[in-house]
């Protein structure tokens, strides 16, 4: 059992430093870039960076991936993202901090498509649904201590200082991935050019998967727009909190790391407990009390109402992420897997910009609260007809977890 769980407790090791260091750098940027320049648009213009990096970057790095070591390329991922944010307090013009952090964003596009697949190659289908869980555990708890560290480091050095430990979390989880052995077995005399043609190849295979397992296709796609609706409506929650609700910047403050606690009791109760939970269970469950906690969340007049809301929705979307992760790591093969799950955030990340220019446009035509109270309803119908189509008998087989089945 201990030899078991070796590789399986270092890549956890290693993705929860990851995590941390990601929440230290969300941190960190935005304090050094709104003292850099004391403009809101310009903290403003970092949150869509990502996306539209996501978007250019999507539309071929599944192509890349999945003819090369997925662990190589965590691994040097993980040192790019680690040297370049050591560099940051080394720049003094706002200009050449969007250069970096489009560049950290180009790594962190190939970081997530290898790192599912690589989870995948590592762990064995029996396992994986613990796996998950404890991830999710692991994650939800960096939510709280990543910050935590980040502000307490900044409280205690300087926010050079933060940076450059920040980049240590990096480099200390590729060391770790070093630990596990290699287990692909790559012919690079087999590894076809990154060209047009075969980024093009590329999507005409993965929409041939998705045709022939259109069941697969649909379900992950739903989770999809689950997640893309509570980034739209997430881009709104301070507006949402403060103004519409009238909360002030202390309740907020007290607002979010409840969320991250309900995440983290969430996670605890799930990596102890998620032996006697299916899979079904943990997406059907996941899914439609984190949209009961957004609608919660869409009607609330006051710091307790919005407060039971956030604490369903951080508590439940745990058991969904688990078990979503679960389902597609054990009905998409390995071989594709970096090209669909590439193309499958290119869509996501393409939504995400539409729907969060959407949500602000209707909330200054209409108003904010008809707005989300409208797309947390939608959501929540779409997920009773998602729990439905989880639960037909005749797609059992999609959800099975043993080795041999």
């Amino acid at each position: 059992m201990k030899n078991e769980w070796r590789n399986p407790a270092i890549l956890l090791a290693s993705l929860g430093l990851g995590n941390i260091g990601n929440f230290i750098y969300l941190v960190t940027i935005n304090i050094l870039v709104f003292d850099m320049t004391g403009s809101a648009t310009a903290v403003a213009t970092l949150w869509l960076i990502g996306p539209l990096t996501n978007i250019v970057m999507k539309l071929w790095t599944g192509s890349y991936i999945d003819f090369r070591s997925k662990r190589h390329i965590m691994i040097q991922t993980y040192i790019v993202r680690g040297l370049f944010i050591m560099m940051l307090p080394f720049v003094s013009h706002v200009a050449l901090i969007y250069v970096i952090l489009v560049i950290l964003n180009m790594a962190n596009a190939f970081f997530g498509p290898s790192s599912t697949t690589y989870i995948t190659l590592t762990i064995s289908k029996s396992m994986r649904k613990q796996f998950n869980s404890i991830r999710s555990f692991t994650s939800s708890s960096a939510f709280i201590i990543g910050p935590s560290i980040g502000g307490g480091l900044i409280l205690l050095t300087s926010i050079q200082s933060t940076l450059w430990i920040n980049g240590l979390f990096f480099i200390i989880a590729a060391l770790l991935l070093l630990l596990i052995p290699n287990n692909e077995n790559i012919d690079k005399s087999t590894i076809p050019k990154l060209t047009l043609s075969q980024v093009k190849q590329d999507f005409v295979v993965v929409k041939q998967f998705m045709a022939v397992h259109k069941y697969i296709a649909i379900v992950y796609l739903g989770f999809v727009f689950v997640m893309v609706a509570t980034f739209a409506m997430d881009a709104q929650e301070v507006v949402f909190a403060q103004q519409v609700i009238g909360l002030s910047e202390v309740e907020y403050s007290w607002l979010v790391s409840i969320t991250g606690i309900g995440s983290v009791v969430g996670g605890l109760i799930l990596s102890i407990f998620s032996k006697h939970f299916s899979i079904r269970f943990m997406i059907s469950i996941g899914i439609v009390m984190a949209s009961v906690g957004y609608v919660i969340y869409a009607f609330s007049w006051s710091f307790a109402s919005i407060t039971i809301g956030f604490m369903l929705l951080g508590f439940f979307l745990v058991f969904l992420n688990a078990g979503i992760s679960t389902f597609y790591q054990n009905n998409v093969q390995t071989d594709l897997m970096g090209r669909v799950t590439s193309i499958i955030q290119l869509i996501q990340s393409a939504l995400q910009v539409i729907l969060i220019l959407l949500v602000g446009l209707l909330g200054d035509l209409i108003s904010l609260r008809v707005t989300i109270i409208g797309l947390s309803s939608l959501m929540l119908i779409s997920a009773l007809f998602y729990v439905y189509l989880v639960f037909q008998p005749k797609y059992k087989k999609f959800y099975a977890e043993d080795e041999q089945l």
